[in-house]
């Protein structure tokens, strides 16, 4: 396969400003379908660890604790990966480090699937958390950094709208493999692997990326000269930067906190409506759910974010998310109501993959100067991790406390902080170059 080569014509400083104004060519979609491999496997994974547990907690006769730390420990080592990648391509570049997560990613997988016992299982799954969260900041800076002003946030969002594929991906291959009767400790390791299998196929891809226009041109002097920690500092010496920065990581985590903490534990939500039914029956459930609910929201998200901009979405689906997790926690016996719960719960999927998922991937990468952009694309990552560890950590709890009232209550008090953070300490990006982003506000403006 040959070199995939910069966007022809940028040759200099003045020519950032064609590159803003280029339209999307070919290379545009190549680049797209590089960057969002790794988000199938994340989606995967986010999905596919969750009917593992069910099948290995009867194998192995887990504790609860173990079978927590299973589900969200890699979230937790993924907020490590963020950082870790996120700062070095600032340092060297994203073509020097891009491709490494994905082994890393595919590393943990296909290890996690070998597991001979549930520690075993945790530590790999901490190998495979570093690589999803490497894959967070670099994915989205490249395609940031490429593409023009006018559908930056279009393509930005379908890098992470191969989530959906993932998800969908996911609960069908386990559907397929429980139809066959095979025995269920092959199940569960097969599952496991088939997460390393689009990660390392664009591996060799992502090695030829060359390296994005903007970094060479404005960034490559600078960040050779930044330590480690100095990058950190450098984003917050400027105010405007401290704030953003608060801003997307407080938002991210709010998201990802209600996010994972329903989607992980996804079959104990649906086994509180349908307690009788069976994991396959749940896992074709989630599946129609996935396709009918969640799917849209990635591509409604992607077709609007550059019309109506990232804020006005993002407002909207937080308080959307707001009201169907209250729906949830306080209408009378709506877990008796199946119809009518999966409607409501069908609902925040839209909403949250439409409006906060794919702003807090976005935003992150434009509201940052290029030489700290996945750095600061990293924190506010490692963040949303963070915050997706402690939602999947005490979901199960809150479930087992007061059912879909304390569960969902907490989902529904940490959207509407995240519409509080949004609307308080970030602006709008929509249709601004990332030149003129990254520059300091004026003194007394």
């Amino acid at each position: 396969m040959p070199t995939i080569t910069p966007i022809a014509g940028i040759a200099g400083d003045d020519d950032l400003a064609r590159l803003d104004e280029s339209g999307i060519t070919a290379e545009h979609w190549k680049i797209l379908f590089i960057s969002g491999m790794g988000f199938f496997t994340d989606a995967y994974d986010l999905f596919i660890i969750g009917v593992a547990m069910h099948l290995i907690k009867d194998e192995w006769h887990t504790s609860p604790l173990s079978e927590g730390l299973v589900t969200s420990t890699a979230l937790l080592a993924s907020a490590v990966g963020a950082l870790l990648f996120g700062r070095v391509a600032d340092m060297l570049g994203r073509k020097r480090i891009y491709g490494f997560e994905v082994l890393v990613l595919g590393a943990g997988a296909i290890a996690s699937a070998f597991s001979p016992n549930i520690w075993w299982l945790i530590g790999f799954r901490v190998v495979l958390g570093v690589g999803i969260g490497g894959d967070y900041p670099v994915s989205s800076t490249i395609m940031n950094e490429y593409s023009g002003k006018a559908h930056r946030g279009m393509m930005v969002s379908l890098v992470f709208a191969m989530q959906a594929a993932g998800l969908i991906v996911g609960p069908l291959l386990a559907a397929v493999l429980l139809v066959t009767g095979m025995d269920h400790d092959l199940v569960w390791r097969l599952l496991l692997a088939f997460g390393a299998v689009p990660a390392l196929a664009v591996f060799q891809m992502r090695r030829r990326l060359a390296e994005t226009p903007r970094f060479q041109l404005a960034a490559r002097g600078m960040a050779a000269k930044l330590s480690f920690t100095g990058g950190f500092r450098r984003l917050l010496a400027r105010r405007d930067l401290r704030l953003r920065l608060l801003g997307s990581s407080l938002a991210w985590f709010l998201m990802d906190f209600a996010y994972y903490g329903n989607t992980v534990s996804s079959p104990i939500v649906l086994n509180a409506i349908a307690p009788h039914s069976d994991l396959l029956n749940q896992t074709l459930t989630q599946l129609a759910v996935f396709a009918v609910a969640a799917v849209p929201g990635y591509f409604v998200a992607a077709a609007m974010m550059d019309r109506i901009g990232r804020k006005p979405i993002r407002v909207l689906g937080f308080s959307m998310m707001t009201v169907s997790f209250l729906a949830m926690a306080l209408i009378p016996g709506i877990e008796h109501l199946i119809y009518a719960f999966l409607i409501v719960y069908g609902i925040s999927y839209f909403f949250t993959e439409f409006g906060p998922n794919a702003t807090t991937f976005v935003y992150p990468a434009e509201l940052f100067p290029v030489e700290g952009r996945t750095t600061g694309h990293g924190i506010a990552s490692a963040a949303g991790k963070l915050g997706g560890f402690i939602g999947v950590f005490t979901f199960p709890p809150l479930m087992a406390w007061h059912g879909l009232f304390s569960a969902e209550s907490g989902a529904a008090v940490a959207s509407v902080l995240g519409l509080l953070v949004t609307v308080t300490m970030l602006p709008e990006t929509k249709g601004r170059s990332l030149e003129e982003l990254s520059e300091a506000p004026v003194a007394g403006q």
